[in-house]
């Protein structure tokens, strides 16, 4: 999550704090743009190279500092509150006509605006493979849940045989085995026809929480703009399939193109 230039250190008051990378023809106008972090000053943009612009703002090393934002990390409302900060800066520039915009993680700090320009300036070649694979184009997000367990079955008369009794008890694993197995189906199935729409998609298969049941299906897509209703219109259709599967599918976006910034060659 963090990633802080080696060279801030305790000579300093305040660390730059990096937000996203902005390619745009103009430079990103500032109108209306949220806050940002806690204790920084307004994001701003400097230029790295001809239409590549850093959007930044100053931040107090005594509250983003490598020892003071360590000890902050174990609050998770803190944390919780500068992501919502950080995420609606990204997304105001990622809303801007005509830019392009690739997401810095949390926490991404240089010791100066210099040095941040540098570090950019060094990695031209990869943002531009960036750019050009998320240009035009947003996030969203599908997760697809198994549903609560349906309500029994009213329970048959008593066996009059063990025989009847053990077709029963089969009967009962089968039914449960089915609606597993459609369940994965159509989930595998929502995949399909979600990422003929897309442009590319990115299966995530972070750990579940101790207890939690694997999502059927938690991947980001990454959608072209102009193809949005069409997508939203599939996932819809496929949220009813789910239902009547005993899934539950949730469609999220759009977002600024976090999974996507990576080519396939990084991840």
């Amino acid at each position: 999550m963090i990633r802080a230039d080696a060279a801030i250190s305790s000579e300093h008051v305040s660390a730059t704090y990096l937000y996203c990378i902005v390619k745009s023809a103009a430079k990103p106008s500032r109108v209306k743009v949220p806050a940002g972090l806690p204790g920084a000053d307004g994001p701003h943009a400097i230029p790295v190279a001809r239409s590549l612009w850093l959007i930044v703002a100053a931040v107090p090393l005594d509250t983003y500092g490598p020892e003071p934002l360590e000890r902050q990390l174990a609050d998770l409302d803190w944390v919780g509150r500068i992501a919502l900060a950080h995420e609606a800066v990204v997304e105001y520039f990622a809303g801007r006509a005509g830019a392009t915009v690739i997401p810095m993680k949390l926490f991404t700090m240089f010791s100066s605006p210099d040095r941040a320009v540098a570090d950019i300036e060094k990695r031209k070649d990869g943002i531009a493979a960036a750019m050009r694979r998320i240009a035009g184009a947003e996030e969203w997000g599908v997760r697809i849940m198994r549903g609560t367990a349906a309500a029994p079955k009213p329970a048959p008369a008593r066996a009059a045989t063990g025989a009847a009794f053990l077709a029963a008890k089969k009967q009962a694993r089968d039914d449960a085995r089915l609606a597993k197995l459609a369940a994965v189906d159509v989930a595998a199935g929502a995949f399909e026809h979600l990422v003929s729409i897309a442009r590319d998609a990115r299966r995530r298969d972070d750990a579940p929480a101790a207890g939690a049941s694997p999502p059927l299906l938690d991947a980001a897509f990454l959608v072209p703009a102009s193809s949005r209703a069409r997508f939203k219109s599939a996932a819809k259709r496929e949220a009813g399939r789910c239902a009547e599967a005993g899934a539950q599918m949730t469609l999220s976006g759009p977002w600024p193109a976090y999974n996507f910034v990576q080519g396939d060659e990084s991840r």
